[in-house]
């Protein structure tokens, strides 16, 4: 890891919000997965705090973070420093951090009380989530220069994706169910990466009735195995086409 890099995620790991926000996630899980007798019913208890917790905290803390490094960013630029290099280690440090803080808060009490395949899948959809919704978060930073828009865009941009999109999925579900569109809702449930990761997640625990319109469809379209990985590509996508775009910007603007 690049010097840059390593300067942002020590900064990080001791910041009083991160602190928090791991502990926080620790009490959860614990609680849930450890005082939940019924197995299915805790995984989907803790599934749903890591989709509402995780991309809400790592959109809102990467955006400010971007925002309050602002000289700091300006310091780097002075030196020699690739831009390119400079936005990337940014990246780098802030989404480590935020997967560091997931992996102790959730990992350790996922690790203790869950099944290999299921806990294994919670892990991977927290660490995709930290990783996607701060590259989000940099694309949010540097679309504005006020720092109220640039969070305001960053919170839209989560309440869409955790709660407007299914909406919209669902009224075009019920206008168009008498045509067969189940490749096109299929293909808009991973637009999505909130919904796409609840998916993969219940494709492992073949609870078909939790799985929700969209994720129902997307099992009969793709499959339990096929669903999953196709799955596991497209968070890559989210994770990479939002950061690539914040880059281009970061380039080209004039700090």
């Amino acid at each position: 890891m690049n010097k840059i890099a390593r300067f942002i995620l020590f900064d990080i790991l001791k910041n009083k919000i991160i602190l928090f926000y791991t502990v926080l996630l620790f009490i959860l899980s614990w609680s849930v997965l450890g005082l939940e007798s019924n197995y299915t019913k805790a995984t989907l208890s803790l599934l749903n705090v890591v989709l509402l917790v995780v991309p809400l905290v790592s959109i809102i803390f990467s955006t400010i973070y971007v925002y309050n490094s602002s000289q700091f960013v300006e310091l780097l630029l002075s030196q020699p420093v690739p831009r390119t290099k400079v936005w990337f280690n940014i990246f780098l440090g802030l989404s480590t951090a935020l997967v560091f803080a997931f992996l102790i808060g959730c990992g350790i009490p996922i690790v203790l009380y869950s099944s290999i395949e299921t806990g294994f899948s919670l892990i991977i959809i927290g660490i995709f989530l930290s990783i996607i919704f701060t590259s989000f978060a940099m694309l949010s930073a540097i679309s504005s220069r006020d720092k109220a828009k640039g969070i305001g865009i960053s919170i839209f941009l989560w309440i869409f994706f955790a709660i407007i999109y299914d909406g919209i999925l669902l009224v075009l579900m019920f206008q168009f169910a008498d045509y067969p569109i189940e490749g096109i809702m299929a293909t808009l449930a991973g637009l999505n990466p909130i919904g796409l990761t609840r998916i993969f997640v219940l494709l492992q625990l073949d609870v078909s009735a939790m799985l929700g319109a969209s994720g129902a469809i997307f099992k009969q379209v793709f499959g339990s195995g096929g669903g999953m990985g196709i799955s596991l590509v497209v968070m890559a996508v989210w994770a990479i086409i939002p950061f690539l775009l914040s880059l281009i910007k970061f380039n080209k603007k004039d700090l």
